[in-house]
């Protein structure tokens, strides 16, 4: 068994009284890594202590972090929250709980945003407005109901003589006159039937068929159709102490929705228990949600808003000054940024329908924006100025608001000027702190064909995010296949002094093998070089051939998994797919898991590297093509820099922003194969810098030290010439092959 690299002791509990757990546990009994994960995960939980635990593709990490999550907030009545970004491990998370329901019933929920729920598709703003109008509607129809029978009451006593019955009974026929004057004026609000349906009828009958079962969104959706309801708000009304809830990501890493979302659930942050589930994902996420943007296009319904407020509101010429004028900067910055025409990289003509950063930062003074706009500014005084937007674009908010509530608008306008005011404020304010990088960039509208701008604060430090997540909940266990170093990751998403606990894959070894093939290190100096190619080819086709199935090849990017597709794709004996960027990549796996002999090509930055299983036969062998360092655009070196100032570590810049985010990828496209006990494979590393020997021959160039030490152990270096050999071995040992018998090597 692989040894837990572990900060802390393991429980040494009596077994029975750990038991507890196991209601929680689906399967008929936990591979020993997992019993031991589970007692340790229990105890951090009592300790309020939060997790690092790695775990290898395939060793039921998530049944692991459950059980005994599920087992401590029962006891102390918690809930535990199990996110993650990645679409296919909801859908496991779903399986996973319904098998736990099974055996031990838990109130579950799975929650998705109202986006992709509402019946009559509006947005938030909107919802939030016809939530408001219909709840007013059948609050009042209520009270007028109410008051009905209180009349009814008092006429009947009246009729018997009570002089006070029939005063009291007067004055509520008036109440009964105003009321009907105010329905009259609600029922011409837009309100939302749907919500009306779910205030004024008996809702039980849902809450029971809700945790009948593990319901998804779409069944919840489908249950809200049927009944003339709204799924999503019938959803939240039902959260409350649920013993789990599976949501996304951003459910837990934007501030302001984490905060309502804890409150759908009636609980505070300390009575919260959260597992994040693909853990090495969180830095990314993080600093994504962190981040703000403001397009030219924005900026330019904002002048228009602010056109019909000149003549009746001083503010909004203050309000001009200002946005008129980042406006511009924003314009002048891009621009020169990217040069008129030609055919350059950086020229207009070369712009396409995606975003491409124009980096506007400077090493000694404020970023290019900055400047252009205090170039371009003349009024009053900017905090004055960007003070006045900001007001008037909050009134102007609660005008639209209050018209889509009346009735007066069939859609509840956004204000863009609050928008852009309160952007230019945070970019102007924060745009020179540590981890905040300043950048512009464009695109090109597909409608118009007009290219247009876009600013940004982007958040570099991802513990700016997440800090205030952990400190605030009960504890939390981040899981992955590849946490690894853990020192790291702690330091990164700011967890204090967090159990960590690492577990290698518990299968037999004979059952697979790790090769680090010594090809010529594909450096971008060499990649184009024919005989590197060749080379690189001739060991693709070798595997693909001398595999008892098919085979996964993973590339630094969607341009060379393409190039050696083309390279490979009438030397192997099954068919070739090629993954490409923006088309589906769930049908490509679907057509590729489907064929018996076959040879998928994708790059290791796509979606097929990670949270994605490839079970038995669906692929056999798998590679790694060179090391697959991301393209170190302006972005990315504004993150090394952020990491060298905020870390102490030399060189934290490099190994935290690029070369242990590049193993960890590598590590998790090697876990693509190789799912169980029974399972069998090969996995392949074909560059020189991987094999132990480049440690003495390439140095810093090496990235085999950069492994965990058991992974290391198991990586063969191997010649390329001989890889068939090896391969073809392999499979024989495991009586792979079918009648025919193996190819001749």
């Amino acid at each position: 068994m692989t040894r837990p690299d572990t900060s802390v002791a393991a429980s040494d509990r009596d077994a029975d009284a750990d038991a507890e757990y196991l209601r929680f546990f689906p399967k008929p009994s936990p591979y020993e890594n997992q019993r031991e994960a589970m007692d340790r995960i229990r105890d951090a939980l009592d300790d309020k202590r939060d997790v690092l635990f790695e775990g290898a593709c395939g060793t039921g990490k998530t049944l692991a972090s459950l059980a005994p999550a599920l087992d401590h907030a029962r006891e102390e009545d918690k809930t535990v929250v199990i996110t993650t970004n990645v679409h296919q491990q909801m859908r496991q998370f779903v399986r996973d709980a319904r098998e736990i329901h099974d055996g031990e019933p838990i109130r579950a929920v799975v929650f998705r945003g109202k986006g992709s729920m509402c019946h009559i598709d509006v947005d938030y703003q909107e919802c939030q407005v016809l939530r408001d109008n219909t709840y007013e509607l059948a609050d009042t129809e209520r009270d007028k109901r109410q008051l009905e029978r209180q009349q009814e009451e008092l006429l009947d006593a009246a009729r018997e003589g009570d002089d006070d019955a029939a005063e009291a009974r007067s004055a509520i026929v008036d109440e009964l006159e105003a009321l009907d004057d105010e329905l009259d004026v609600l029922r011409e609000q837009n309100v939302c039937e749907r919500y009306y349906e779910n205030i004024t009828t008996d809702t039980d009958e849902f809450v029971s068929w809700l945790y009948d079962d593990v319901r998804t969104p779409d069944d919840v959706y489908d249950y809200a159709e049927e009944h003339g309801l709204c799924g999503y708000e019938l959803l939240k009304d039902a959260m409350e102490g649920v013993d789990l809830a599976v949501c996304n990501y951003h459910h837990l890493l934007d501030p302001g929705i984490r905060a309502q979302f804890f409150r759908w659930l009636d609980r505070d942050p300390e009575d919260v228990v959260v597992v994040f589930d693909e853990a090495h994902n969180v830095e990314d996420a993080a600093r994504d949600h962190a981040s703000q943007a403001l397009t030219e296009q924005t900026l330019d319904e904002a002048m228009s808003e602010l056109a019909g407020e000149t003549e009746t509101d001083a503010r909004a010429e203050y309000a001009e000054n200002v946005l008129g004028a980042f406006r511009d900067a924003l314009v002048e910055t891009y621009e020169g940024g990217i040069g008129p025409h030609g055919d350059g990289p950086r020229s207009f003509d070369a712009v396409g329908e995606n975003w491409a950063d124009v980096p506007v930062a400077n090493d000694d003074k404020r970023d290019d924006l900055t400047l252009a706009f205090l170039q371009a500014y003349e009024g009053r005084g900017i905090g004055k100025d960007v003070d006045a937007a900001i007001s008037l674009g909050e009134d102007l908010d609660e005008a639209y608001e209050d018209a889509y509530r009346n009735g007066e608008a069939t859609t509840r306008a956004e204000c863009q000027t609050l928008q852009a005011a309160t952007f230019v404020d945070a970019y102007l304010t924060d745009g020179d702190a540590l981890g905040q990088y300043p950048t512009a960039a464009v695109r090109r509208d597909g409608g118009t064909d007009e290219v247009y701008g876009r600013a940004e604060l982007y958040t570099c430090i991802p513990r700016d995010v997440t800090s205030e997540l952990f400190d605030a909940v009960h504890a939390s266990v981040l899981m992955s296949a590849t946490l690894r170093p853990f020192d790291v990751t702690g330091e990164l998403l700011g967890l204090e002094d967090p159990m960590t606990m690492a577990y290698g894959l518990d299968f037999p070894e004979k059952r697979r093998r790790t090769f680090a093939v010594d090809t010529e290190p594909l450096f971008s100096s060499n990649r184009d070089d024919p005989d590197v190619q060749e080379e690189v080819a001739g060991v693709l086709a070798d595997a693909a051939e001398f595999t008892a199935g098919s085979s996964l090849f993973f590339f630094p990017s969607y341009g060379e998994a393409e190039r050696y597709h083309g390279l490979l794709e009438h030397r192997t004996g099954g068919t070739c797919y090629l993954d490409r960027p923006g088309e589906p990549a769930d049908e490509l796996r679907e057509r590729f898991v489907a064929d018996d002999d076959a040879v998928l090509f994708t790059s290791l930055w796509g979606t097929l590297a990670e949270g994605v299983s490839f079970d038995g036969d669906d692929a056999r062998t798998v590679a790694v093509v060179g090391v697959p360092y991301p393209r170190l655009d302006a972005r990315a070196e504004a993150v090394q820099d952020a990491y060298d100032e905020a870390f102490a570590e030399p060189d934290a810049g490099w190994k935290y922003g690029v070369e242990i985010p590049t193993v960890r990828k590598t590590r998790q496209a090697l876990g693509r194969v190789i799912r169980s006990p029974d399972d069998y494979g090969v996995r392949m590393l074909v560059d020189r810098r991987y094999t132990a020997e480049s440690r003495t021959r390439m140095r810093k160039y090496s990235v085999n030290d950069s492994f965990p030490a058991e992974e290391r152990a198991e990586m063969v270096d191997i010649d390329p010439a001989k890889l068939k050999f090896a391969v073809l071995n392999f499979y024989g040992d495991m009586d792979a092959w079918g009648p025919e018998g193996p190819p001749t090597p």
